[in-house]
């Protein structure tokens, strides 16, 4: 892949985002001849920083890495294609994209099956699902049993907030725990599908 850093003056090419899964457009940065080469050695999406003056790693401070699939280079051969798998939101804001567009299919819940496979992958320093899952598969079932305990706790009272939180609590662990046995919710809806055919 050849790229001309020299077109632009200041030696630096544009970068456009693209979702590897959704290919939703992200975001858009621009990379110098450094940012590129550690893309490529580290495998997460590294851009030159205008107003920092220096080399930036997305998700350097949040933790939400773009972690690298593919680059293409134009017809022009000065600007750039990634493709990546985003770890949580991309724009600074908060949202999804840079341009507020939601990156996930219309099934919210395989799209949370995703981020934590993702997550795992980080450190666990940096993300609460790989510390989690670093203890083990006894720790991952344990925080189940918890959240379990905990929402039969507000299902028994009228607060509508604590209990659905407790809910989401609960839902969300369990699909940690599916992932950390190797499996995802089509599974198990597979055999709730299976039974209801009976």
């Amino acid at each position: 892949m050849k790229v001309d850093f020299k077109k632009y003056s200041d030696g630096l090419v544009p970068a456009i985002v693209q979702d590897f899964t959704t290919n939703k457009v992200l975001m858009l940065g621009f990379m110098n001849e450094a940012a590129l080469h550690t893309t490529e050695q580290t495998g997460k999406v590294t851009f030159y920083s205008r107003s920092k003056n220096r080399l930036w790693t997305k998700g350097e401070e949040s933790g939400n890495f773009l972690l690298l699939k593919t680059i293409a280079v134009d017809c022009d051969n000065d600007t750039l294609l990634i493709k990546a798998n985003p770890v949580g939101p991309v724009c600074h804001t908060g949202a999804d994209t840079c341009w507020s567009e939601k990156n996930h299919n219309d099934n919210f819940l395989m799209y949370l099956e995703d981020i934590i496979n993702l997550r795992k992958q980080a450190s666990p320093d940096e993300s609460y699902v790989a510390k989690l899952l670093s203890k083990g598969i006894n720790k991952v079932a344990q925080k189940v049993g918890e959240e379990a305990v905990e929402l039969v706790i507000e299902a028994k009272d009228n607060n509508e907030d604590l209990f659905l939180n407790e809910a989401a609590d609960l839902l969300f662990h369990y699909l940690v725990l599916l992932n950390a046995k190797g499996y995802k919710l089509q599974n198990v809806t597979n055999i709730l599908q299976q039974r209801h055919s009976k």
